[in-house]
């Protein structure tokens, strides 16, 4: 009887090596890195359409500065997405992170950094809240998390009755992405560098990457494989919510102020960079590097918009259509995916009952 370990369910191929010229080849084929192809195409009409401002310097530290923080939102839904749960909540935990750290500061009157742990205190038991209503109450996690995210929104009125919460305390706090480093480009770029660098070796090159990525494909052979889904779902809840708790931190340093609802203003923005990643380096799998270029390709496209001074409407429709053609993209290339795994499957059991041909006609 052959075993199929969690391992080849994400990565079916990840056994076959071919030669160097084709690895190329694939990387650099417009299936795997077709935003690419086109964010080239962008910068190209950007700038016979804007020749005076869109090809400087100053256009492309625009896009990364801006877009840093969606970035840094868009990682926070890889790894829920990729063990196969959608936490609808992430917005709502970011502007609690954002609430709960100025308000430590500026009301509490405690240090930034005691502002941070408390923040992410509060954001931990998100995380747990939304894995006891998702994997113990086995409730649908768009649902669930859906609820919670009116029940922290709730907790969120409570504390700051809908108002902003500022004040001089926050001078040494927005230090936390405000300053600026090499290529005067913001801290933010770099917090989403090293968070999609730590995402991609932990899906990638570790046991636990490659369980999540098996029990987002197909979760009831990864539970037959003798994987803990339950745990690695629970698990993805509680780090989709530190990171939004981390990335809500950043955000209200980035404004200078705790908002009840600056983390709404990402979701879209988020969910169609994750989805548009997923169709980038891995076929169908949500990933960090994808996700990477999926956020300087919408950046680029809002920020070439905003130069050209058309209307806010049209740079909504464009992020509107490409999220439309990346769910399907990724859709389809989800259930490629799943059918070359089968195929494969089929002939691995083809060609191990093959060698028993011979004896049994014999007898």
């Amino acid at each position: 009887m052959t075993t199929t370990t969690p391992d080849q369910l994400a990565a079916p191929d990840a056994y076959e090596h071919p030669p160097l010229g084709t690895r190329v080849a694939s990387a650099l084929s417009p299936a795997k890195i077709g935003g690419v192809y086109v964010l080239v195409v962008m910068i190209i009409v950007f700038s016979i359409w804007e020749p005076d401002t869109f090809p400087e310097a100053d256009t492309v530290r625009q896009i990364l500065n801006t877009n840093a923080i969606t970035a840094m939102a868009a990682l926070t839904f890889v790894i829920p997405l990729s063990a196969g749960v959608f936490d609808i909540s992430i917005p709502t935990t970011m502007s609690l992170a954002g609430v709960m750290s100025t308000y430590a500061i500026v009301n509490s009157g405690q240090s930034v950094f005691v502002g941070i742990l408390i923040a992410l205190g509060a954001c931990l038991l998100v995380g747990i809240l939304n894995g006891i209503v998702v994997v113990v109450l086995q409730i649908e996690s768009l649902i669930g998390t859906l609820a919670t995210s009116f029940l922290i929104q709730a907790v969120i009125v409570w504390r700051t009755g809908s108002r902003n919460i500022s004040g001089p305390e926050l001078a040494e706090f927005q230090d936390i992405a405000q300053t600026s480093w090499l290529f005067d480009l913001t801290l933010p770029v770099y917090y989403a560098l090293v968070l999609a660098f730590v995402l991609w070796y932990v899906l990638e090159h570790t046991a636990t990457g490659r369980r999540i990525y098996a029990t987002g494909f197909n979760l009831d052979a990864t539970r037959l494989a003798s994987v803990r889904t339950e745990r690695i779902r629970f698990g993805s809840l509680i780090a989709a919510a530190l990171l939004a708790g981390i990335t809500g931190i950043v955000l209200a340093s980035n404004i200078g102020s705790g908002s009840s609802t600056a983390g709404g203003d990402y979701l879209l923005p988020a969910i169609a960079a994750v989805f548009l990643g997923a169709t980038q380096l891995k076929n169908g799998r949500f990933n960090a590097w994808g996700t990477i270029i999926a956020v300087v390709l919408l950046g680029t496209l809002v920020t070439g918009l905003g130069l050209a001074e058309v209307g806010q409407w049209v740079q909504q429709f464009a992020i509107g259509v490409v999220l439309i053609a990346a769910l399907a993209l990724t859709g389809f290339q989800v259930r490629r995916a799943g059918a070359e795994a089968r195929r494969a499957r089929a002939a691995s059991r083809a060609a191990a009952a093959a060698p028993d041909q011979p004896a049994a006609e014999l007898t």
